[in-house]
């Protein structure tokens, strides 16, 4: 008996026997965790900064006798295996889902057909908003061309520096238009005035251990984890030349980058002492740091972020949200027009940046005055209208399902990288590079490999 189960084990490949798994658990879950039966519009959310901003539009509709919306708070991990359960087992969900980037990938798994939210392609295309929202915030919402949610942001990626200790040095920021520029102009504040054999402060917060700014300075570059049709290339020439250089920003004589952790005591303490000079700052960011370090403000300004060569782009992408319809409701109509009442919206846009910070993709907006206003924590700049500027020139992103299983991948190799250089003391760029070459095609197989178990997701040739 037990060699019959092992040969049926093995017969079944890991992705049909996860899919297998969590079709059984999402039906017991959602047996045991019913959707309650209450009128309206049923409405999930991941965070409560948007609550605040869709409650006023909410109380609205509910004055003008419109169809009432339970709108529910519920936190990543709860949200996303219940929307998961549901799509797997084809029952009924919320009407309307607002998710994150990493979350979506999920859904996208299988054959377009068995996508659980609603295809809004035509729909999108027919009433004219493909040319009201900034055309690259779609990307991570669009499967195999087609688009399922609507994005709620952009988040372009300025580059955020401490102004008060650059100023002081008298150096002139605008000098700085290539990574190679930002090295040389700031070099000077790499003094090691206390003698340690250590530079008291260095130019970049980051490093090898962050999948998140490691996509998001390849992004910049050009680079990619998959192309457009979906299929993984984590190893080409590109990838590796630009991995390359930022792995020589962590480790050997030239390094210029610090591990500062955000979102933590310890790392914000860091940045008020100016431990690093200059950190990517994606919008959202700016309200992070206005929150949980106040007495920086007006020492901090932004700037584009360095090309990779001259003429190149000086911005990037980091994160992003967006709403979509679940295929199973019953109430379609009624969905579609909640969903640009949120996110088309001239007030919630304003709120958005206002109390958020963060730059709406619904174009039409984007010459609001609001983002001409100075910002005092960021020195009086019109930081607002820096972002704008930037926000069409955002990289395209990829809607893979085994997106998040790829930039953890690259962090892995980046991790091995640079574990490597700095054992065997090879700060070569060009040694580097080529061990680059090896990990980075050591993890495109990984990913590869848990593609092509995923029997619902056909290969595009």
């Amino acid at each position: 008996m037990r060699a019959i189960l092992e040969a049926m084990a093995r017969s079944v490949s890991l992705g049909v026997g996860v899919i297998l798994t969590l079709a059984l658990a999402s039906v017991m879950a959602l047996a045991l965790w019913p959707i309650p039966d209450r009128p309206g519009l049923e409405m999930w959310i991941f965070s409560p900064e948007h609550q605040l901003l869709y409650e006023p539009a909410l109380e609205q509709r509910a004055a003008d006798n419109r169809a009432h919306v339970n709108m529910r708070v519920i936190g990543i991990p709860s949200l996303k295996s219940r929307m998961m359960s549901a799509f797997f087992a084809g029952i009924p969900t919320a009407d309307l889902i607002e998710i994150e980037r990493q979350m979506a990938g999920q859904a996208f798994t299988g054959p377009i057909e068995a996508v659980g939210f609603a295809d809004l392609t035509e729909l999108i295309a027919q009433e004219g908003l493909l040319e009201q929202i900034n055309e690259p915030s779609f990307g991570p919402w669009t499967s195999r061309g087609r688009i399922f949610g609507l994005p709620h942001d952009v988040h372009p990626v300025l580059l955020g520096y401490r102004a008060d200790i650059v100023e002081a040095a008298g150096i002139d920021v605008t000098q700085i238009e290539t990574w190679d520029d930002f090295k040389r102009v700031l070099a000077p504040l790499m003094s090691d005035d206390n003698d340690d054999g250590d530079p008291d402060r260095y130019l970049l917060g980051m490093w090898f251990t962050d999948a998140d700014r490691l996509e998001t300075v390849m992004l910049q570059g050009g680079g990619r984890l998959f192309d457009e049709q979906g299929r993984v290339t984590m190893n080409t020439e590109l990838n590796a030349r630009l991995l390359a250089e930022m792995i020589t920003w962590f480790v050997g004589p030239d390094r210029i980058a610090a591990d500062v952790p955000d979102f933590s005591a310890a790392g914000n303490q860091l940045k008020i002492e100016g431990y690093a000079i200059a950190y990517l700052m994606p919008d959202w960011m700016c309200n992070i740091w206005r929150l949980q370090m106040p007495q920086l403000e007006g020492k901090v300004k932004v700037m584009p972020m360095p090309a990779w060569e001259p003429g190149g782009r000086r911005t990037s992408v980091w994160g992003g949200t967006m709403l979509g319809i679940a295929k199973t409701t019953e109430r379609f109509d009624e969905s579609w027009e909640l969903a640009k009442d949120l996110y088309f919206s001239d007030a919630i846009a304003r709120e958005l940046y206002t109390r958020n910070d963060i730059v709406t993709p619904i174009k039409l907006y984007w010459d609001d005055p609001m983002f001409d206003e100075p910002d005092a924590y960021f020195s009086g700049q019109a930081k607002g209208r820096m972002y704008v500027d930037q926000a069409p020139l955002i990289p395209a992103r990829t809607s893979s399902p085994y997106y998040k299983l790829a930039i953890d991948r690259l962090r892995d190799a980046a991790v091995a990288i640079a574990e490597w250089s700095r054992s065997t003391g090879t700060f070569d760029r060009n040694a580097i590079e080529a061990r680059c070459k090896q990990e980075l095609e050591r993890a495109e197989s990984l990913v590869r490999l848990q593609m092509q178990r995923n029997v619902f997701l056909e290969a595009t040739p």
